[in-house]
């Protein structure tokens, strides 16, 4: 699997993996401040390493993952890299009005509207300081008929129109996203947590249906939000504690890892390109958390190491 070109650089010459994405939630405080310093290092270790799609949205820090990555990007050609962004979403200050221009907010909203979807992408294009972005993902649409109704004729007008190269979903429910998937002809889908060593329902229920439309297949919460990095040390499953039988589960999958001389960690990033994913996008806020994910990526992992892992998945 591979790319799809609409997102890969324009550049033909820019060095790019295509099969990895970095994921920009984490520099937008994630769960712990990231100064912009830290920010602008941990994404130029990502170009350093060839990574050049980059996924952010408005919700992640209410705007500043967007405008630490814009900061981080400024001076690199823009055909150099494919930025991500989303919408759905609508920041708003701490009296809960609208903000505008490159403003970041204290909170945001849902907000599905045609009007809403143009607000946000502007908003994001003056916080990200560019003229474009290449992707654009509906972000989480949970109403169904709202997304139908209005969000998703603005997003194929977008594309029409030549404001944005692709169209997506991105969410982490099946349900839904399926029924996307299956109606509206996005050009790639981001898949959350449902693709990897702990939870595999997307591989049969919408891996099919992408491939079959021509669909391409981002994976993004690989790790399940931590319980698949260190099952001990970050026993975190969708954002909270993981429960007991899942934390067994995960230490289960570390042991077979161990018994192979793998890293838990390198076995759930390559697991998705293994089962019908295009690339993985993986959120790091250090240099040292994105070296690990590449090489994680190319760690040379044995065929007997699959075969174990897929009968702890029985």
């Amino acid at each position: 699997m591979a790319f799809r070109p609409q997102l890969r650089p324009l550049n033909p010459a820019a060095a790019a993996r295509d099969d990895a994405g970095l994921g920009c939630a984490p520099i937008g405080n994630l769960f712990a401040p990231v100064p912009d310093a830290d920010a602008v290092d941990t994404v130029h270790a990502a170009l350093a390493r060839d990574v050049r799609f980059f996924d952010t949205a408005p919700l992640y820090g209410s705007g500043e993952s967007e405008r630490k990555l814009g900061l981080a990007l400024r001076g690199v050609p823009r055909d150099d890299y494919v930025l991500a962004t989303k919408v759905g979403r609508v920041l708003v200050d701490a009296e809960g009005a609208p903000v505008r221009g490159a403003a970041s907010g204290h909170d945001s909203v849902v907000d599905l509207s045609r009007d809403g979807i143009l607000r946000s992408l502007d908003g994001s294009l003056a916080r990200l300081g560019v003229d474009r972005v290449d992707v654009l993902h509906l972000h989480d649409p949970l109403d169904v008929e709202a997304a139908f109704a209005t969000a998703f004729p603005a997003l194929l007008d977008l594309r029409d129109q030549g404001v944005v190269r692709a169209i997506s979903v991105g969410l982490g429910r099946l349900d839904p996203l399926e029924r996307y998937v299956a109606e509206v002809p996005l050009d790639v889908v981001m898949e959350a947590g449902r693709l990897t060593l702990l939870d595999r329902t997307a591989l049969d229920r919408l891996v099919p249906t992408a491939r079959a439309r021509g669909i391409g297949v981002l994976a993004a919460a690989v790790f399940n939000s931590g319980i698949l990095v260190d099952p001990v040390g970050s026993p975190f499953y969708e954002y909270k504690p993981a429960p007991a039988a899942l934390q067994e589960r995960a230490l289960r999958l570390q042991a077979v890892c161990a018994a192979h001389d793998v890293r838990l960690a390198d076995a759930a990033v390559q697991f998705p390109l293994r089962h019908g994913a295009d690339a993985v996008v993986v959120g790091a806020r250090t240099p040292t958390e994105v070296h690990a994910f590449v090489d994680g990526l190319d760690a040379a992992l044995p065929a007997a190491l699959w075969d174990a892992l897929d009968a702890e998945a029985v």
